[in-house]
């Protein structure tokens, strides 16, 4: 099982699991169009995250959102592919 899990960053739902400085509570986005997930900026891709599909942003640096899709690829997005669900 994948987690969203970096050395300085966890989802909330991974308190008591796991110790990191910080915990955050994601927030949802959408994807704009068909977007790559990628496994690191830059790197490969693992996933494609459809136009309207859900994703859970937990970090934003460098023009990319670090986070999950609910249920499945954890990993950066283009920040600028994604709007805010709320």
């Amino acid at each position: 099982m994948t987690v969203p899990v970096r050395g300085d960053l966890a989802h909330i739902r991974m308190a008591g699991r796991v110790f990191v400085p910080h915990y955050i509570i994601p927030m949802p986005h959408t994807a704009r169009a068909d977007t790559p997930v990628l496994a690191k900026i830059g790197g490969e891709v693992i996933a494609t995250l459809p136009a309207g599909a859900v994703f859970d942003v937990l970090d934003v640096a460098s023009g990319h959102a670090w986070g999950e899709v609910p249920g499945g690829a954890i990993g950066y997005v283009a920040a600028d592919a994604l709007e805010n669900a709320a």
